[in-house]
């Protein structure tokens, strides 16, 4: 089961998705808030140095996961 996923801006890191016991947590990395322009992944996760909880997938992350034969592809070896 995949715990943790790297979040992308473009080429940039801008942070990390973590499944934890209560839920989700999504926290920016501290090199992309220092960057001279730095962009929110999304409207509804707003660039912030506090991380974000959600008891459920954010919506926006739960809008890119793959359906179907995409979602097949998409698993990790060995699953």
């Amino acid at each position: 089961m995949i715990t943790k996923a790297k979040v992308f801006y473009g080429d940039k890191f801008a942070g990390l998705l973590e499944r934890i016991d209560t839920g989700y947590k999504f926290s920016y990395e501290t090199e992309y808030l220092e960057d001279k322009s730095p962009k929110p992944i999304s409207l509804t996760l707003p660039l912030s140095t506090y991380s974000y909880y959600s008891n459920i997938l954010f919506s926006f992350f739960d809008g890119l996961i793959p359906e179907g034969l995409l979602l097949d592809v998409a698993q990790p070896i060995g699953n």
